[in-house]
């Protein structure tokens, strides 16, 4: 394919952006996740893999249990290239699900179980997803839940040691998982996940010590794409994974399972950083790194962290799912008085950032959109050929055609020679660092018949980050705001439910006919309308 014509940047915006962009090119392993993690278990086969709320398994063990599933896997039908959805909640049973059905050369799907049937059912026909993988205590209720779909029960006890492991190798173009983001339309994005991009993503990390002496927390839920991270940079290091014991993070709990385990290297939301600087700043005393992203950061937080921590303990990442999981870094250090937000700083490992205004690079200072390229981009959206095109382009930008996600992220590139956060091109969040299209949610309120119109938009909340509001012109008075979060509950995974819905006699308008968000937020009070938490 070739470039199209795109204005010449300046000696200036060249420069800059080859600064930012320096050193990013590193050579990492041509293998997929399979045979790098056998590799681990060859090298290190007493060493502990995995860390669970039953016990501990070694590397020998946990790749004799994930051969031993792998063929019974093989032995029910699944083959390399078919797409395998992983219901299974936080626990040996997962990581050994997600190990064997790489092993298989199939993509697993993870989704959770709390989502609606319908969401469920059109996942698994967008996937073409036959098999399913569960607890074998569940095994019988998901069969309810989804007809038709062959059930694959997963029990640990019942698993054994297999040295022969399955015959599959693959290529590392081969996808390796497949995640769903919001989507505008109504309908949620498949962004399947090559094998080298995770890959890309672990070896040789540039934000954070990964190896055998890792110790990874594994907090986030598999359908979030941080457990990309946290599972598979402690596995293909050498590394031992922890898996926290309880669906709800307790700060107190957590404390216990960081000192206990020696947790060296954890990554948090955005709020739940915030919340433990606020509430419990003591538990992260003993870890080395601290990764937190997936919303704009407070600096007020991230002050009080950097006061009790000190500098190169905190590092803010940024990325989003098209990209595998991280894109830039910045080791918190200091906080300039001079930036009103912190940066999301310069380029991992074998990724490229780009600030580009009308397809040109921009001047330092100058805002633009934020594309990325390297190993770690999708190849684009399941099934989605028209979306694909308007999100991924290629541009020759500093003399080499590349193919570059368009993130929609406005950023600027600062003279210190970081990316420094400016806000969307559009109405899409992060909530508790999920992804979330305002569009996606708006779209099912407005399908129910008793909508006339409907505005969603983000509120502060108490602990630094943002929390869904929803605004609702029924067609009558006598509506309750209750109906309209219980028809929402069962359409949209619980993140995606507001938590708080108010009714309101009609949406005010700016002088340009949009929908004025300030002048709604401005008439809330303290007490919640069919307010709860979209935990």
């Amino acid at each position: 394919m070739t470039a199209p014509h795109h204005p010449t940047p300046t000696p200036t915006a060249l420069a800059a952006h080859r600064a930012l962009n320096h050193g990013t090119a590193t050579a990492f392993p041509e293998l997929g996740v399979k045979e790098l993690f056998e590799q681990q278990a060859a090298r290190r086969p007493a060493a502990t893999a995995l860390v669970h709320p039953g016990g501990r398994l070694d590397y020998r063990t946990l790749d004799g249990l994930a051969n031993d599933l792998a063929t019974r896997m093989r032995e029910a039908g699944v083959r390399p290239g078919d797409t395998v959805t992983v219901l299974i909640t936080r626990s040996a049973e997962l990581i050994i699900a997600l190990l064997a059905t790489v092993k298989c050369g199939a993509a697993y799907l993870p989704a959770d179980a709390s989502w609606p049937d319908g969401r469920l059912r059109a996942l698994l026909e967008r996937t073409d997803g036959r098999h399913v993988l569960t607890r074998a205590s569940e095994a019988d209720r998901i069969a309810v839940r989804l007809p038709g779909r062959h059930m694959i029960p997963v029990d640990l006890t019942s698993l054994t040691i297999r040295q022969e492991t399955p015959p599959y190798r693959g290529s590392p173009d081969d996808i390796a998982y497949i995640n769903f983001t919001s989507g505008s339309t109504g309908a949620p994005k498949g962004v399947p996940i090559r094998h080298r991009s995770i890959v890309r993503l672990v070896h040789g990390a540039r934000y954070a010590r990964l190896d055998h002496d890792t110790v990874l927390l594994q907090l986030a839920p598999a359908s979030f794409d941080a457990a990309t991270f946290e599972i598979w940079g402690a596995l293909l290091n050498g590394g031992t994974c922890v898996l926290y014991p309880e669906h709800f993070v307790r700060l107190s709990r957590l404390g216990k399972v960081l000192a206990e385990h020696r947790v060296n290297v954890l990554f948090l939301t955005t709020a739940l950083f915030n919340t433990v600087v606020d509430e419990a700043p003591d538990i992260l005393a003993g870890v080395t790194t601290v990764l937190t992203g997936g919303e704009a950061h407070s600096l007020t937080h991230m002050a009080a962290a950097l006061r009790r921590y000190g500098p190169d303990r905190i590092v803010s990442v940024y990325g989003p799912t098209e990209c595998t999981t991280f894109a830039t870094y910045h080791p918190v250090r200091t906080l300039p008085p001079d930036e009103t937000s912190l940066p999301i700083g310069r380029p991992i490992q074998n990724t490229r950032a780009y600030v580009v205004h009308d397809g040109r690079l921009c001047e330092p200072g100058e805002t633009g959109e934020v594309l990325l390229a390297g190993p770690g981009l999708t190849p684009g959206y399941l099934g989605a050929s028209e979306t694909s095109a308007r999100h991924f382009t290629e541009l020759d930008l500093d003399g080499e055609p590349r193919r570059l996600y368009r993130t929609g992220d406005r950023a600027f590139l600062s003279e210190r020679g970081h990316l420094v956060f400016q806000g969307r091109l559009d109405d899409q969040v992060k909530v508790h660092g999920y992804r979330i299209e305002l569009g996606e949610i708006s779209y099912h309120l407005d399908a129910h018949h008793a909508v006339r119109q409907s505005f969603v938009t983000t509120r502060p909340n108490a602990q630094g980050g943002q929390e869904l509001i929803a605004f609702v012109v029924p067609d009558t008075d006598e509506r309750e705001p209750e109906a309209f979060r219980a028809h929402l509950r069962a359409l949209l995974p619980p993140y995606m439910v507001p938590a708080d819905l108010r009714l309101c006699a009609q949406l005010p308008l700016t002088a340009t006919g949009k929908v004025d968000r300030h002048a709604l937020l401005a008439t809330l009070d303290n007490r919640p309308v069919a307010a709860g938490a979209a935990s």
